[in-house]
């Protein structure tokens, strides 16, 4: 089973989950989603019962298989999702398709099991390439087959906005296309498709998005990242830049110098966007505003915006960037949402204490930002950011670097031992990253994504890569198939995943995490140069 349980042990005894069984007790709605291919209808007394106890924990659960059926204690609708998700998983891997069978084998087994961290993460880019709303609903699908529980969605950067707004209409009609890809590798002469590329979704997709994940106890964490990689807001709405000057959608990847303006009128530009998307998900806990690879440049060079700073006893850009976050946090939670950044924001400084910091450039400036008394969500681009290769070798698909491995993943630690204990109670849990540059279509996607987000899963279930993950990964890649997900195989690329071939760097990613580490130790260093 992947994640494998807290607890497992084998019953004697077992019985034959037929199509069509009946499930009783409470709860019992969300037992029949998680095993949509067996027709399961609610009755008075049935082949599964369901009871709730609050006791144990919203997400925790017992499982009790045997010859008079499946008996199933949970502390709340998710622990009653993932108990039958968990079920699903003693049932062999045929049972993931549709088929006319009409029953499986249920083995005698007992089950407790509870998550270690609340935050089981996968991040989606769908700035770079659109992912239409069936693929969104299908990752869904996905995380909820790994007990992954929160999707976080970056819905704009330079070269895309990507959600209806019936206030600003133009991001939709102007800034969800771009003219063309670059299809170069990274660091390499520049090199076009000239294809134009582009997608958005509508209020109603996400209203369809946000009660999609829901039903499966995901929570989805849309993004809208500010101030800095705005480009395509600009070449809707210039006058919400720091100079005013026209842009385009960006068509080339790397950072922009393009940065929305501080003043008062972006503020409200940005909160009627927020009323928009949380209105539209139907209400999320968690809205991520961004702070990343900011460049202050214009706002030090603009006489009204220093003004402005001054107005508010400001001494330098930086901290005019921490006062902006800020006061986008604070309408985020007049709203009932916390706002979640990138480190470079905690560096600036001056966060609201409830902001969620995602400490991408290593878990050293995780360890600052829990020390300072922000709740983390382990981010670092070793070894979780999917967009890299999973191997140094010319037969991977093109990909920004390497090597980042099913195994590197697996030996994660949210939460470092090294740590004090309040340190690491401040973790929520890992979340990976899948950047999309590189990763055009879903194909590639289901390449990335799988089996890496496999073990991911398990890491922020039980806060470690279990014993036997591998021999159990082996069996699971079964369910996957049955589900028809494109994953990489072990052994390495099918054939036809050698698209476009990787050029394997001499540069580690260890080095470039030692690198980018060092850099979060100066704040200065929230100001890249491009």
């Amino acid at each position: 089973m992947i994640p494998r349980p807290e607890l497992f042990s084998r019953l004697s005894g077992s019985f034959e989950l037929s199509a069509g069984a009946t499930v009783s007790g409470d709860l019992v709605d969300a037992v029949r989603l998680a095993l949509p291919g067996l027709d399961l209808r609610p009755g008075d007394a049935g082949e599964i019962d369901v009871r709730r106890d609050p006791a144990i924990g919203e997400e925790a659960y017992r499982l009790t298989t045997g010859s008079r059926g499946v008996e199933i204690v949970a502390g709340g609708r998710a622990g009653a999702f993932y108990a039958a998700q968990t079920l699903h998983q003693l049932l062999p891997p045929a049972s993931y398709r549709f088929a006319e069978r009409t029953s499986w084998p249920v083995p005698g087994a007992r089950i407790e099991d509870a998550p270690r961290f609340s935050w089981r993460g996968l991040h989606l880019d769908v700035a770079r390439h659109f992912f239409p709303t069936r693929e969104v609903l299908r990752l869904i699908d996905l995380m909820a087959l790994h007990k992954l529980n929160r999707l976080h969605l970056h819905l704009v950067d330079d070269q895309g906005w990507r959600v209806e707004s019936r206030a600003y209409p133009l991001l939709h009609e102007v800034s969800s296309h771009r003219p063309r890809t670059v299809v170069s590798h990274y660091r390499e002469p520049v090199v076009y498709d000239e294809v134009p590329h582009g997608g958005y979704y509508t209020l109603d997709d996400l209203a369809e998005i946000g009660a999609y994940a829901r039903s499966r106890c995901v929570t989805v964490v849309p993004e809208i990242d500010v101030p800095g990689h705005a480009s395509a807001i600009l070449a809707a709405y210039p006058a919400f830049g720091a100079t005013g000057e026209p842009y385009e959608v960006l068509d080339r990847w790397g950072i922009s110098p393009a940065i929305l303006s501080p003043l008062p009128p972006t503020v409200e530009f940005l909160t009627t966007i927020f009323d928009e998307v949380i209105g539209a998900l139907g209400g999320t806990p968690y809205v991520h505003i961004g702070g990343d690879e900011v460049v202050l440049d214009h706002w030090a060079g603009s006489a009204e915006i220093t003004a402005y700073r001054e107005s508010l006893g400001l001494s330098s850009v930086n901290d005019l960037q921490a006062w902006f976050l800020r006061r986008l946090a604070d309408a985020l939670a007049e709203r009932g949402a916390r706002a979640v950044v990138w480190d470079e924001a905690f560096v600036s400084g001056g966060l609201r204490e409830d902001t969620v910091v995602m400490p991408w450039r290593g878990m050293g400036v995780g360890r600052r930002a829990a020390a300072a008394g922000h709740d983390v969500v382990a981010t670092p681009v070793f070894p979780l950011y999917f967009d890299y290769a999973e191997s140094s070798s010319p037969d991977e698909p093109m990909a920004i670097g390497d090597a980042i491995t099913l195994a590197d993943v697996a030996a994660f630690r949210p939460a470092p031992e090294d740590w004090s204990d309040a340190e690491r109670a401040r973790v929520l849990g890992a979340q990976a990253q899948l950047w999309s540059e590189r990763v055009p279509d879903a194909r590639t996607l289901d390449y990335r994504m799988w089996p890496r987000a496999c073990a991911l899963a398990e890491v922020a279930w039980s806060g470690t890569g279990q014993d036997g993950f591998a021999g159990r990964l082996e069996e699971h890649l079964g369910r996957l198939d049955a589900l028809g997900v494109e994953y990489r195989p072990l052994a390495g690329p099918h054939p036809w995943q050698r698209r476009r071939p990787h050029r394997p760097s001499t540069v580690r990613v260890t080095d470039v995490m030692a690198r980018i580490e060092a850099m979060t130790h100066d704040p200065e260093s929230t100001r890249p140069s491009v």
